[in-house]
């Protein structure tokens, strides 16, 4: 994912958990809200409940790549509404367990969701 894409400080984190636009799923908790650059931009992280840093690392690499496709793309329902948001995903141990496809099923739920709620 481009680095404009991205969240990186701790500050951004911390302003989009305390937004009011959450969803949560099976494998996946967002957090969105409006964002004040010209470009969505998107967090992952992953808490200490999946154990070991390889697969700590190897979930926000599944939901990184879900989230380039479902958050970031030209067909999203986020970009849709026409208002760029920060979203902040955290991993749940179910999202190793889960197969791709359903990964991605949960965060297109998750846009779907975070998109249709009233600011």
């Amino acid at each position: 994912m481009k680095r404009r894409f991205r969240l990186r400080r701790q500050s951004d984190f911390r302003a989009v958990i305390e937004g009011r636009r959450v969803y949560s799923g099976r494998s996946l908790v967002a957090f969105a809200v409006e964002g004040t650059t010209p470009d969505s931009r998107v967090g992952v992280t992953v808490s200490r409940n999946v154990k070991g840093s390889v697969d700590r690392n190897r979930a926000r690499r599944r939901l990184r790549e879900a989230a380039r496709e479902h958050l970031l793309g030209p067909d999203s329902p986020l970009s849709g509404v026409g208002i760029r948001y920060d979203v902040v995903l955290i991993a749940r141990p179910a999202a190793l367990e889960v197969t791709f496809a359903d990964l991605k099923e949960d965060m297109q739920q998750a846009a779907l969701r975070l998109a249709k709620l009233n600011s």
